[in-house]
């Protein structure tokens, strides 16, 4: 089916990306899975390509283009590339995180910090995630307690993507009691004394997306690094976390495609009994419910990244195309290993890297549960 949201400027971009993906990703991609994290050269040819914060002004360094369709296009070729793990940095620092510093940032602190972010010379990440807060932001336990011109931070995040790499680090932390009306965000600078970070973390996927534990201990942060209004970081979290939960839907809808492909070539080719797999009525099933479900998982998708252009995605919709294409994503990447048989479970095979790296996108972001709660309490329940 054609996908008629895109324009003549996207399909260009489109083109330049995917050669970009082909000549600085995919040669190096085994290499970062193996040492569990991205060289920061391919941020920084990312930057000389045009391909960062491309929604950013043109007088810090961006392409000043505010259509999401563009980073859709990006997650997208990462994905049909099979190079998801280590393009979910770049999207993760363009989608989330530099957004924060186009709407919160004041002129100075753009002048400071954006040319960095749209070169790939200073990467980002965003500290949220403590050990023992996920979901229930309004429980966070660091603290920023103020000093002078400082804020005094104290405490610990974990599972914080692009934790080893991270430049500058987006950090939400505790200023007063209230669980929601007493949290603040500020940029610390990896430099900053009292900021220390664990080694990579070790996971079930997704090798190449580094991952780390953030310890802060009396960490000094000046006051001109805080990021919009003393005490309202949970409403500017709040505020941009569906354009975060539309991010992971536009990758798992496309690493979806990327199984149903790598499978679909593989059962016409691979035989049993005397003929290909994919001609066995299970097979051909299987397959149609998988094409079927992916095809309107894009529809969706694609509907929602409309919307958000138009400043119209509801949290609601954003949680409906989380939960709905990563939980389509894992089932597609169980369904499309079992019939790769025993060469599924095998390490070389494309699709166990894609059924591992999938399994966690239920979880970051806000979980499968947490999205039907957000679903179920829009409708008066």
């Amino acid at each position: 089916m054609e996908r008629n949201h895109f324009e003549h400027d996207h399909v260009l971009f489109r083109d330049a990306f995917r050669k970009f993906v082909q000549s600085e990703v995919v040669p190096h991609n085994d290499r970062w899975e193996a040492n569990g994290i991205c060289d920061r050269s391919m941020f920084t040819a990312a930057g000389s390509a045009g391909f960062l914060g491309t929604q950013v002004a043109a007088e810090y360094g961006g392409a000043d283009v505010d259509d999401f369709r563009f980073n859709q296009i990006m997650m997208e070729e990462f994905e049909l590339a099979g190079v998801g793990s280590a393009g979910s940095g770049i999207c993760m620092h363009n989608d989330i995180i530099i957004p924060y510093f186009i709407e919160l940032c004041n002129d100075e602190q753009k002048q400071k910090w954006l040319p960095g972010l749209c070169s790939g010379e200073l990467i980002s990440a965003i500290a949220m995630t403590e050990p023992s807060v996920g979901s229930d932001l309004g429980q966070l336990a660091t603290t920023a307690t103020l000093d002078g011109g400082h804020y005094i931070v104290n405490g610990a995040k974990t599972f914080i993507s692009n934790g080893i790499n991270a430049d500058l680090l987006i950090l939400a932390a505790r200023t007063g009691s209230d669980r929601h009306k007493g949290i603040t965000l500020m940029v610390v600078e990896a430099s900053t004394p009292g900021f220390t970070r664990s080694s990579n973390l070790k996971k079930i996927g997704r090798h190449c997306q580094d991952t780390a534990e953030l310890s802060f201990v009396d960490c000094r942060v000046p006051v001109s690094n805080r990021l919009g209004a003393e005490n309202r970081g949970f409403y500017h979290m709040m505020s941009n976390l569906p354009q975060e939960r539309l991010n992971i839907a536009m990758s798992a809808i496309a690493a979806a495609k990327y199984s149903f492909e790598l499978t679909l070539d593989y059962v016409k080719q691979r035989e049993a009994f005397g003929q290909p797999i994919g001609s066995f009525q299970n097979s051909r099933f299987v397959l149609a419910e998988m094409k079927t479900e992916i095809v309107i998982g894009q529809e969706f998708v694609d509907r929602s990244v409309v919307a958000l252009n138009k400043g119209e995605l509801t949290p609601e919709e954003a949680a409906m195309a989380k939960w709905w294409t990563t939980e389509l994503q894992n089932k597609v990447n169980d369904k499309c290993l079992q019939l790769h048989g025993g060469y599924g479970y095998m390490d070389d095979y494309s699709i166990s890297r894609a059924w591992r790296d999938g399994r966690v996108q239920t979880i970051y972001g806000g979980t499968t549960e947490i999205m039907k709660e957000i679903i179920g309490r829009s409708l008066g329940l």
